[in-house]
């Protein structure tokens, strides 16, 4: 891999460590790490390779034209440059493998697929000889370590996970998810603990915990003011990154997908729902690309529980968990013209969609949470945001988080955004919730309350919420 000026590498030691376990396995591992774009695949796997000899591949983005010989024919380029041989014929994988084989029989090496799902989209003999190469030649080696790496967590499933071919091989499989907010809040160096919560929270309501995005931030400058040169700026990275995700990840289908996540960019919605805006009839089709966008980490499928049975129902909604992506069609697409004419424009107040941020954000770091509230993970039954449909019979109501504990107790989590302190109306929000629920015999509701800009005395006073947590205290928690 490619070695260029060092990059302070933050969060991931988890994720790292176990990697790194397989440094002493007495056999060649075959190991999967997958994830979204921008979410640090490459640069976990940059961190873990230093110091090992390393060959590294990365697939041609999927553009169009490129072909299934385009893609053999960079791979043998990558080869070439690594092992000094020129000349090499592109015309066959066995071909190729045979020659990465032939350099990496002995001694402790690393072997990276990075994008394979890029790699073998438009050749079906390329995962058949990849696991032929294996079994025949890479797994010799005791010291080898070959990485498969990609964004389509959906094609690799399908195709590597779940395969026949691979069945027994894979000894690890690793998804990455958002870097958890402690981690997000190293990203601002010695200033971090100068800096408030809300004003970290300006920037993760745009960036999220994406490394990348993170990497950006110039910590002296105000949330607002590095918001405005990485998103309304026409040289910014924000500015052009919507494109470059769809462009990369779904080709010539990324007008559906893009649909598709407009119809969840203000509220989370029914599949049905889904359907009736895009003015499509129920297929088989949108639900597998509904399931891509879950599978990569931009959509999160809710489904809602029997609170009695604790069992899932079939009743779920699509919601949009990026919130890059969402702030990109509220505030910059509009506005995309004039940047590209100006250059640039002062960025706007995005405070209109920071409730659906900050729920994000709180959902995306629920460990963080039950620490704070005292639970065991081995205590909670379900925990997911709820939703009680309206019947003839009944009230319908939506939970923002609702955690169900094995001893009945129910933690009813409003997370609540304000520019300002939260007075003591909210008490009567979470009453009327409780009281709209459907309750078993014998259950207890403890109210929490999640907030970012303080509480009122009055509300604190009232006694009514089990726990009242600043959003500030999910930065200095170890989940």
């Amino acid at each position: 891999m490619a070695k260029g000026t060092e990059r302070l590498f933050i969060g991931r030691q988890r994720e790292l460590g176990i990697l790194r376990e397989y440094l002493t396995a007495r056999s060649a591992s075959l190991l999967v790490i997958k994830g979204r774009r921008r979410i640090g695949k490459s640069r976990l796997i940059e961190e873990f390779s230093k110091a090992l000899r390393t060959i590294y591949f990365l697939g041609l983005a999927p553009e169009e034209k490129i072909t299934a010989e385009d893609q053999r024919r960079h791979f043998a380029n990558q080869l070439e440059k690594q092992i000094g041989l020129g000349g090499l014929e592109a015309g066959d994988w066995d071909d190729l493998f045979g020659h990465l084989s032939a350099h990496t029989k002995t001694g402790q090496v690393l072997v990276v697929f990075d994008e394979i799902n890029w790699m073998g989209s438009k050749d079906a003999t390329f995962l058949p000889k990849l696991k032929t190469a294996w079994d025949a030649a890479l797994s010799k080696n005791p010291q080898l370590i070959m990485i498969l790496s990609g964004s389509m967590a959906g094609w690799i499933e399908k195709n590597i996970l779940s395969s026949t071919g691979f069945f027994g091989r894979i000894a690890l499989d690793m998804t990455l998810e958002e870097l958890p907010l402690q981690q997000c809040s190293l990203f601002w160096g010695t200033y971090a603990k100068q800096i408030s919560a809300y004003e970290k929270f300006k920037v993760l309501s745009v960036t999220g915990g994406v490394p990348l995005y993170l990497e950006l931030i110039r910590p002296e400058l105000s949330a607002e003011e590095n918001i405005q040169r990485l998103a309304f700026r026409r040289e910014g990275f924000l500015y052009n990154e919507f494109d470059r995700i769809f462009s990369d990840l779904f080709s010539r289908k990324k007008a559906i997908y893009r649909s598709i996540i407009e119809q969840v960019a203000l509220q989370p919605r029914a599949e049905m729902e889904i359907f009736k805006g895009l003015g499509q009839t129920p297929s088989g089709t949108i639900s597998e690309y509904l399931e891509e966008l879950v599978s990569t980490g931009y959509l999160a499928r809710d489904y809602t529980w029997n609170l009695k049975t604790k069992k899932a129902t079939k009743q779920s909604s699509f919601r949009l968990c990026d919130n890059y992506l969402r702030f990109y069609l509220r505030y910059i697409e509009p506005k995309r013209e004039l940047i590209r004419k100006s250059g640039s424009i002062t960025a706007p107040e995005w405070y209109t969609i920071m409730g659906l941020q900050f729920e994000n954000l709180v959902l995306n770091n629920r460990p963080l949470l039950y620490r704070l509230l005292g639970l065991d993970l081995n205590e909670i039954e379900y925990d997911n945001p709820y939703f009680q449909t309206k019947t003839k019979a009944r009230h319908g109501c939506q939970i923002d988080l609702l955690i169900q504990t094995k001893f009945n107790t129910l933690y009813l989590c409003e997370i609540k955004f304000s520019k300002n302190e939260i007075g003591a109306s909210v008490i009567q929000e979470v009453e009327e919730k409780i009281k709209r629920m459907v309750l078993p015999r014998g259950f207890s509701v403890r109210p929490v309350l999640i907030h970012v800009n303080g509480v009122t005395a009055d509300l604190e006073e009232a006694g009514f919420f089990s726990h009242i947590i600043d959003f500030g205290q999910m930065f200095n928690s170890n989940g």
